[in-house]
């Protein structure tokens, strides 16, 4: 009886506080527009392949045609389809962002418990290690490592492999996450219920991954949303500059690239995954404002 009753009390919480949640981020107009936005993409590029022929199919009798019933968004310089290729490039530049955004959040998360609980010489080793990596200018760095993978002769950095890309951008914007949760670190390692586990003699381990990181879920999740549209961006400009995943594999960022001599007389080519990578990442910010406005009221109230 007395653990039924106090399943149904964790249960009753749990729900009040998804309802807590769900009441304030639904007051966030433009948050649930980026959210559906999102959710709307996610869904094209997720079934592309059921709603958009072959990106590779050339028809060179069919270059540079303009949008029409035919191709929604017109053609490219070998007589591709834009629309599945801009579908398929989504796809890419999704992935790259999420893979990215995991390799930030987790190095992130990780040093910032990490410095925050120990603190000590260990905090100031750890952050005088974060501001090195802050002051660095990350797209020179990017474009040297990128750059660098490609000349290892390595079967998961073969051309148009995303795999490279996504490492080095994760690696080297994790510095955010981490004094964010070093500061929550720094805040919650004293209260009482973490004294109390560490007067039952729980672990460091145990104390870090399931007493602190669960309450300092919420700016986590906020910082990896934000993130993604980051690493997006970064994705992105590496490949418009031929740094990033490299032709005939398409990134919104490739396309914009091979298309740099025909923005006069095929507009259409640039507009298009331009327009993409605006659209997501407006949408995204949007959803992450309004995550961090919903999961952290101190903030908003200090609007």
């Amino acid at each position: 009886m007395t653990t039924t009753l106090s399943e149904n009390s964790r249960t009753l919480r749990e729900q009040s506080l998804f309802m807590f949640f769900w009441a304030r981020f639904r007051k966030h107009r433009m948050a649930l527009a980026g959210g559906t936005v999102t959710i709307l993409i996610i869904l094209l590029v997720a079934f592309a392949p059921f709603i958009s022929a072959d990106p590779m199919d050339q028809d060179l009798l069919n270059r540079f045609k303009p949008p029409s019933a035919d191709h929604w968004m017109g053609t490219d310089d070998l007589g591709r389809d834009m629309f599945s290729r801009v579908l398929y490039g989504g796809r890419i530049s999704l992935t790259v962002g999420l893979l990215a955004m995991g390799v930030s959040i987790l190095l992130g998360s990780i040093i910032g418990l990490v410095s925050g609980y120990y603190g000590g010489m260990v905090d100031a080793v750890l952050m005088r290690i974060t501001e090195v990596f802050m002051s660095i200018p990350s797209l020179f760095v990017l474009i040297a490592l990128g750059m660098f993978l490609r000349t290892l002769d390595l079967p998961f950095l073969k051309p148009g492999s995303f795999l490279p890309i996504s490492l080095v951008i994760g690696a080297l914007s994790w510095m955010g996450t981490a004094r964010l949760v070093r500061a929550s670190t720094l805040e919650l390692r004293e209260r009482e219920f973490v004294q109390a586990s560490r007067a039952l003699g729980a672990t460091d381990a145990h104390l870090l991954f399931l007493r602190i990181l669960p309450n300092i879920a919420s700016p986590i999740i906020v910082s990896a949303t934000l993130g993604l549209a980051g690493a997006i961006i970064s994705e992105s400009g590496l490949s418009y500059l031929g740094f990033g995943v490299q032709l005939p594999t398409p990134t919104w960022g490739n396309m914009l690239s091979n298309t740099q001599s025909q923005m006069t007389t095929a507009p259409w080519t640039a507009i298009f995954p331009g327009l993409m990578i605006f659209i997501v990442v407006i949408a995204i910010n949007y959803l992450g404002d309004g995550l961090r406005d919903a999961l952290d009221p101190r903030h908003s109230s200090r609007k």
